[in-house]
């Protein structure tokens, strides 16, 4: 099993690119930038690019609607090429209200649009001759009868370090799962329970891969959580370092029947608490919806506890069938992140 970690913003920018410079060192396999609507992820991952020489560097994610297929597909290729063939692209939708509310742009057909994404990033990438792709959502050139009438097939002048950079994508509901346990080489879920992943995924997974081209190989899978390593309650209570997170994503990361989060925490078996929990926030009652964040959810979602716990824990991921194991680590006592990072690499073998 890998091991992976989300770049913090904590401390400004370049403080958290040096520490990824040292997890490299301890170990770090692979560090995930996220982008919202704060800096831009191409621009932080070009710089990690330069600042490390071995760990590899994802999107987690590029929003699909922010930029054309094409400049997706020259996006990756382009960091892959500063870090020597280490990108991983991860693609998601975000949601209506970032896509419509910060870009302007419909949110619309995330399944078929992502689709089609990578397939063009492919294409692209492969530089098997000028780009023709017509699809539903998005075809290069223009058909006839749009715009000037002047668009010609090209193909990418640059040549990418690698014809095939690894496919991510981040999805939750059934239908999204299923198309990226058809295509993609990776999957990004959230929320991952891994004693009940197989409950509430595993049709969506089977049905993906029964379609699955044998030459993407496995699928591969990120996730985890906060990491804290010792004894005593002060450990297990950095659990509660995730519960606004959970609560902002099961009861405000959507509307009314529109919330993939909440729809997830209810397939667990926490109906009753995730109902609430989003009427709570919606209303903007925010503490008391983290208040009814299950605790048996916090612990599950975490690897918080003795050595010996958390190797367990590692243990249930890996059954689960997580590749690249995503921890936050928080230290303790004269602990220090990078401390962690080596830990947790040392037991997942």
């Amino acid at each position: 099993m890998k091991i992976s970690t989300m770049l913090s913003y904590s401390g400004g920018f370049r403080k958290a690119a040096a520490q990824v410079a040292e997890f490299e060192k301890a170990g770090l396999d692979l560090v995930w930038v996220a982008e919202a609507y704060g800096l831009d992820g191409p621009s932080l991952m070009g710089y990690l690019a330069a600042l490390t020489e071995r760990v590899e560097i994802g999107s987690a994610i590029l929003p699909i609607y922010t930029r054309t297929p094409t400049l997706i597909a020259m996006t990756a290729a382009g960091v892959d090429t500063l870090s020597d063939g280490r990108f991983h692209l991860g693609l998601g939708s975000s949601g209506p209200q970032v896509i419509e509310g910060w870009h302007g742009v419909p949110f619309s057909a995330p399944i078929g649009r992502t689709r089609e994404i990578i397939d063009v990033c492919r294409k692209v990438w492969a530089r098997e001759g000028p780009l023709v792709h017509e699809g539903t959502y998005y075809n290069m050139p223009l058909p006839a009868g749009e715009g000037t009438g002047l668009g010609k097939a090209l193909k990418i002048i640059a040549h990418p370090v690698r014809a095939s950079i690894p496919v991510w994508v981040a999805a939750l509901g059934e239908k999204n799962v299923a198309m990226t346990a058809e295509v993609a080489n990776g999957w990004i879920p959230m929320l991952f329970v891994p004693e009940k992943a197989r409950a509430v995924w595993g049709a969506s997974l089977d049905a993906g891969q029964a379609k699955r081209d044998p030459s993407l190989g496995p699928l591969q899978i990120t996730v985890g959580g906060v990491l804290a390593i010792g004894e005593g309650d002060e450990v297990t209570g950095l659990r509660e370092l995730a519960r606004p997170m959970v609560a902002l994503y099961v009861g405000g990361m959507g509307a009314k029947g529109k919330n993939f989060y909440n729809d997830v925490v209810k397939r667990y078996g926490f109906e009753e608490e995730a109902e609430k929990i989003q009427d709570l926030y919606l209303s903007g009652k925010k503490a008391e919806a983290e208040a009814l964040v299950p605790d048996e959810l916090l612990e599950a979602t975490s690897l918080c506890g003795p050595e010996s716990y958390v190797a367990e824990r590692i243990a249930a991921f890996a059954e689960a069938g997580v590749t690249h194991l995503q921890v936050i680590p928080v230290p303790l006592g004269d602990q220090q992140p990078v401390d962690l990072i080596a830990k947790v690499k040392e037991l997942a073998g």
